[in-house]
């Protein structure tokens, strides 16, 4: 598992665990049904606490991007197509919030900032 943890971010570590995992989930790196590591290895391959592992377990299985099997392990959730594409979308619309808001404290008017968006999103391929 490529999981990278940075002690410098603002995030909490069990955050950026879940983060990441999602974001594979999501891009398809984790298929439906694939066993996740334990919590326990995991923990000790990015060096974390446990109970920093399980809180990110935790938070996944209650967004259901994982089930956890009593005995068995912890799977990737069959995903529901609509759950997904509204789940990137939320996190599509967190990153624009974030760039509205430095474009306003830089004084970039929104049809500049439409503009760029239109020109990122390909709109000068046409």
């Amino acid at each position: 598992m490529a999981i990278i943890l940075s002690n410098s971010s603002g995030k909490p570590i069990y955050e950026q665990i879940t983060e990441q995992i999602k974001s594979e989930i999501l891009t398809g790196v984790r298929q439906a049904g694939e066993q996740m590591p334990s919590i326990r290895t995991l923990a000790k391959d990015l060096r974390v606490s446990v109970i920093t592992t399980k809180r990110a377990y935790e938070e996944l299985e209650r967004d259901g991007f994982v089930e956890t099997v009593p005995g068995r392990g912890t799977y990737v959730a069959l995903q529901n197509r609509q759950a997904l594409r509204e789940e990137q979308y939320r996190r599509a619309e967190a990153k624009l919030l974030e760039a509205v808001e430095i474009a306003k404290g830089a004084g970039i008017t929104e049809e500049e900032l439409t503009g760029c968006l239109h020109e990122l999103y390909g709109g000068g391929d046409t």
